[in-house]
């Protein structure tokens, strides 16, 4: 190809990206304007941000993709699928510019400048579809939530911070390298292409195997699933509140975005050698057992909320690991779902934060009988994740569940089945950790004399908003699934 039409290729690319450019030059102005602003004008910078990305999910939703566009000579693809999630990492951004404390302090530049790399890089990583553009989008991405790691300027933050790098180093060279074993077997680094699949089915040596895990490594990390987990603790008890349900859900996200497509393309359609469903089962069956039993030893709420994440994680593979369209498209709805609850979860324990130490769940005693609605907030978000009517965390466990149990009787695989039972033993399990703070809450007298919580009427109404979400959905999902079902999965 003439260099004049590979211009014209990048140039048309280009133009169908126009989300992700609305985000960069945010971005650019962003970092104009936190130069030139005085420091008490700094917070009309989240203003900007939020209506960059109202205006970029406005786009999203009228440039939805009708049928797959090729981008950039296959390194990247515009479908329903990456859509989807994009729209989701916007709505995830917006959220956490909603909830995050307008202080008239000189990190503000820094705060909305890094959430938009993240959720640039998330954006451009759903639609990868070549290992190149998957390792540039997932650094854009994991650097940029190192330093918001950090963002708690403090000796525990920076602790965090440097944990969440260092571990996230490892990942990246274990990734790195099971990506270059995959080029070397394949003479390619698109996935997608048919090169990669005829070359692959026809290997069977244990080396494919240990490129495909090592390659999967990145991802696992990046949606903290066991045993990757091991920087979400750290992380999550010393960010501030909105950094930490930010991290919760966009990075989370966009892992399993792309974890969804490597995985397809490894298990060859079907035609892999290797048992893909069983990997997938274990390693979600890990991260149930391992958040939700390590969730019940703490009393720290954020640490409570880390273990928890993992174990949401394997409640998300589940999704993957039937390697179905019932299941994948049940994962997605289940995404949603997990975005709405987590929000207004951390939303909630965001403005208990603002208002006094919260160190320990027994901080709580008394609180909801001082200030109701907030505390019944965190209530209907704990009972949501615990996955209890009547809210749409229940009915996003009982579809994934029904997926799982519908592969399980047509293929007749144990592990399945295993998965099945500890996932509802440990829906179970949850209870008594994710119930902890509303019995604090509402049940036990105050430890000492405290006033009423203090709350915008901003946040009431989103938390409001998120609350009749979550319960409308539970009474009507099928609007929403509707929609889900005509998402393709096509590499």
């Amino acid at each position: 190809m003439e260099l004049k039409d590979q211009l014209l290729s990048i140039s048309q690319s280009v133009t169908h990206l126009l989300p992700e450019l609305v985000l960069i030059a945010s971005l650019l102005v962003t970092l104009v304007l936190g130069l030139l602003l005085k420091k008490e004008k700094q917070p009309i910078l989240y203003a900007i941000a939020a209506v960059t990305y109202l205006i970029a999910i406005i786009l999203i939703i009228l440039t939805w993709p009708q049928q797959p566009i090729i981008l950039f000579e296959g390194m990247m693809r515009l479908d329903d699928f990456s859509a989807f999630f994009k729209l989701l990492f916007l709505v995830g951004g917006f959220l956490t510019i909603l909830i995050s404390t307008k202080k008239k302090n000189d990190t503000t530049t820094e705060f909305i400048v890094l959430l938009d790399a993240i959720v640039v890089g998330s954006c451009l990583l759903a639609s990868s579809m070549n290992f190149v553009m998957v390792l540039l989008s997932l650094e854009l991405v994991s650097l940029s939530s190192y330093m918001l790691a950090g963002f708690g300027f403090d000796k525990k933050s920076s602790e965090g911070s440097m944990k969440y790098f260092l571990f996230g180093s490892i990942a990246t060279a274990c990734m790195i390298y099971g990506m270059s074993l995959m080029y070397g077997l394949s003479g390619t680094l698109t996935f997608s292409s048919d090169q990669f699949l005829n070359a692959l089915i026809e290997i069977k040596s244990p080396l494919l195997l240990i490129a495909s895990l090592l390659t999967l490594v990145g991802f696992l990390f990046k949606i903290s699933a066991a045993p990757f987990h091991l920087w979400a603790p750290d992380v999550y008890e010393s960010a501030p509140t909105p950094v930490v349900a930010f991290l919760s859900i966009v990075p989370k996200l966009a892992g399993i975005a792309i974890l969804v497509k490597v995985v397809l393309a490894v298990q060859l359609f079907g035609q892999s050698g290797f048992p893909w469903q069983a990997i997938m089962a274990c390693i979600s069956i890990l991260s149930i057992l391992i958040g939700n039993l390590s969730a019940l030893a703490q009393t720290n709420p954020k640490r409570m909320l880390a273990y928890s994440s993992v174990a949401q994680a394997g409640f998300l593979l589940i999704g993957i690991a039937v390697l179905g369209m019932e299941g994948l498209h049940f994962m997605l709805f289940y995404s949603i779902i997990f975005l709405l609850m987590n929000f207004l979860a951390f939303s909630a324990l965001a403005q208990y934060e603002e208002f006094m130490d919260i160190r320990s769940v027994t901080t709580f005693s008394g609180l909801g009988r001082l200030s109701f609605f907030p505390a019944f907030v965190i209530l209907i978000g704990m009972i949501a994740l615990t996955g209890l009517p009547p809210t749409a965390g229940f009915t996003a466990k009982l579809l994934i569940f029904s997926s799982l149990w519908t592969t399980y009787q047509e293929t007749k695989n144990v592990i399945l089945l295993g998965l099945f039972i500890i996932g509802l033993v440990n829906t179970v399990v949850s209870l008594f950790f994710y119930l902890k703070i509303p019995y604090f809450l509402f049940l036990k007298e105050p430890i000492e004399p405290v006033g009423i919580l203090k709350t915008s009427s901003s946040r009431n109404f989103l938390h409001a908003l998120l609350v009749v979400a979550l319960i409308y959905l539970f009474l009507q999902p099928g609007g929403l699934m509707g929609w889900i079902n005509r998402i393709t999965f096509v590499l």
